[in-house]
């Protein structure tokens, strides 16, 4: 695996493959990997003939008091995993590179709507930083493919409602979320659990669960999410927001809807978790 902080390097290596008429599929990450990450370049490389990778861990996606400083940074295991699961390209630029006019200067993509509420609303400006640094990515990369973890629901929705409104030529495939044997998704923010957090951690899946079996037994969505939080509260978590949505627009849901996603994201110790169920009714 070539790892590379040069734009034109990664370029000339896109631009080689293309010219034998191969396929790029991109992985984007912000590092300090795990087997959900891994599970990205293992797909991505059933898609495509080549599979390229970033770390980066975006200042402008972060808040003023949120984690950018203490982030792990883990290049070296995360370089090893890379190259077990066949990446063969790793672009890892730094903010000087990326953002060589300071964030305030910086051009930005916005998706309006969909980037406003739920973790959009809980960080202001998330969204318009996860959505700039993608575009400004796919734009190096100029991938056919491109690959998210489902966890990050609304993310994903922002990222393709992106590609569809810049008319970018990209496939974007969401790929579903890697879990401990607990039902806890991963996430690179779990290394913020204390071990008795960690046992607590997975009540948060557990309360979907619990959620979603409501709905699907037809009882009223606004007592039921009242319900489910009082549970999660009672196990450890503070909720930030758990709300059921309209799975493809993340709209307000209808009674007419049919395909439905649970989203929730709640507070333990140190770390923020989130996570998202999809169902039918």
């Amino acid at each position: 695996m070539l790892t590379t902080a040069k734009i034109d390097e990664i370029r000339t290596r896109v631009r080689e493959w293309r010219q034998k008429g191969e396929t790029v599929a991109f992985v984007p990450t912000m590092g300090n990997l795990h087997q959900g990450h891994v599970s990205l370049i293992l797909e991505a490389a059933r898609h495509a003939d080549h599979v390229v990778a970033s770390i980066f861990v975006n200042p402008l996606q972060f808040g003023k008091n949120e984690d950018l400083d203490a982030y792990p940074r883990t290049l070296g295991a995360d370089q090893q995993k890379l190259t077990e699961a066949g990446c063969e390209l790793l672009f890892t630029p730094t903010p000087e590179l990326i953002y060589p006019k300071g964030l305030d200067a910086q051009t930005f993509v916005e998706v309006p709507g969909i980037s406003d509420e739920l973790c959009g609303a809980s960080r202001p400006g998330h969204f318009r930083g996860v959505a700039t640094i993608v575009c400004k990515l796919f734009n190096i990369v100029q991938p056919d493919i491109a690959l998210f973890g489902r966890k990050d629901y609304q993310q994903l929705l922002v990222i393709k409602t992106m590609v569809s409104d810049l008319s970018l030529p990209i496939e974007v495939i969401g790929v579903e979320t890697v879990r401990e044997d607990s039902g806890l998704a991963l996430s690179s923010r779990n290394g913020y659990l204390t071990e008795a957090e960690k046992a607590l951690a997975p009540k948060l899946k557990a309360a979907m669960d619990k959620l979603a079996e409501a709905i699907v037994l037809g009882q009223d969505i606004d007592q039921a999410i009242s319900d489910t939080k009082e549970f999660l509260r009672a196990a450890g978590l503070e909720p930030d927001y758990l709300e059921v949505r309209e799975a493809s627009s993340l709209k307000p849901v209808s009674s007419d809807d049919k395909s439905l996603v649970i989203l929730a994201a709640a507070y333990l110790g140190k770390a923020r978790l989130i996570d998202n169920m999809t169902l039918s009714r």
